[in-house]
């Protein structure tokens, strides 16, 4: 019984999570074929309600640029699709055609996958179901307009928040630098290779959570941008479009980072002893800027850690192998990084960071 109830519960998150779409999408599909009935005047508006729950069932950051889509692909659809028909009437080899050429016209057109998919629906929808003669392809183009424009104008009115999905994926994405610097401060510390190996093979892996979190930035980008009552999360929004692209930059030094130290552990180079200490002082920043960042508030924590960790390897930069080097000249590249993810262009985050010298 335990296990039923625990999969109901996972269940019931998880429909709590999209009942939010869900409910749009169903708003948008009955309001659009009101509008084209009542408003527009058109019988059977069927293009209306596919359009508008098209357009939301995308993902969020792409509905401005779909709905041009989907009234493109219809129209190049629908037009193809009604003078062929007409022309060669109904059948298995004609409907093959009409896909055929509509498709070919949008690839043409330089449509996107989008637009060809729709191209070639909207003729089948012509050479089977509405023929030329149910009614003209001006009106199935009017009616995918109208329901692009209302489940816009729904997500407008009934908008999610902006900044859950961006606190989420930045979450995932700054613990993930988090761990793997912590990671690669243990496995030096305790001389182990296998665990540097494994930090490497995890940070090879976090492409998809750096991509996770620009889309929900594009996301939470459009909502601010179409939705009045959201309009006031865009500066926390900007907050966070600042720091996506130094933090992707960190992930890959970091990256670059555990492959030299895990080079350095096998060939059994000397590191200097402040490294561990230091790695793991970044981490904390890191930790730091995600709750400023959550937080809605300019990090100025993070960036002071970030300088105060930089600043104990400015005597070390020298090391005695080459792996070793390189892994304290990145220990740097991750600090400018940091400190342009708190909002420093790159001039300040360098300026920002004690001089560097050698030790003999």
């Amino acid at each position: 019984m335990g296990a039923v109830r625990d999969e109901v519960a996972r269940r019931l998150r998880r429909w709590r999570s999209t009942a939010l779409p869900i409910a749009q999408a169903a708003l948008a599909a009955g309001f659009s074929w009101l509008v084209a009935t009542e408003v527009v005047g058109h019988p059977r508006p069927f293009f209306a309600p596919i359009a508008a729950v098209v357009c939301l069932g995308v993902s969020l950051g792409q509905r401005l640029r779909r709905v041009v889509e989907l009234v493109v692909g219809v129209a190049v659809g629908v037009g193809v699709g009604d003078v062929l028909i007409s022309l060669i009437g109904s059948g298995p080899w004609q409907i093959a055609l009409v896909v055929a050429l509509a498709m070919s016209a949008a690839v043409l057109l330089d449509g996107g996958a989008v637009i060809a998919l729709q191209a070639g629906s909207s003729a089948v929808l012509v050479a089977t179901l509405l023929p030329p003669s149910a009614g003209g392809g001006l009106d199935r183009m009017v009616d995918a307009l109208v329901g692009g424009l209302v489940g816009l104008a729904v997500t407008a009115l009934l908008p999610a928040n902006p900044l859950t999905v961006a606190h989420r994926q930045a979450k995932v994405v700054l613990g993930e630098l988090s761990t793997a610097l912590r990671g690669v401060a243990d496995a030096v510390a305790g001389r182990d290779a296998v665990r540097a190996a494994g930090v490497l093979a995890r940070l090879r892996d976090s492409q998809d959570a750096v991509d996770e979190f620009r889309d929900a930035l594009k996301t939470g980008g459009e909502i601010a941008t179409i939705a009045p009552i959201r309009r006031r999360r865009r500066h926390e929004l900007g907050r966070y479009g600042t720091a996506a692209t130094p933090v992707d930059y960190a992930l890959r030094n970091t990256r670059v980072l555990a492959r030299r130290a895990l080079a350095a552990l096998r060939d059994d180079e000397p590191v200097p002893d402040v490294l561990p200490d230091v790695l793991r002082r970044y981490a904390e920043a890191v930790d730091v800027l995600r709750d400023e960042l959550q937080r809605g508030d300019e990090p100025v924590r993070a960036r002071t850690a970030v300088c105060a960790a930089a600043g104990s390897t400015t005597h070390v930069l020298g090391g005695e192998g080459f792996s070793t080097r390189v892994v304290l000249a990145q220990v740097r590249s991750v600090a400018v990084d940091l400190l342009q993810a708190t909002g420093l262009s790159r001039a300040e985050a360098v300026e920002s960071l004690p001089p560097l010298t050698r030790e003999d």
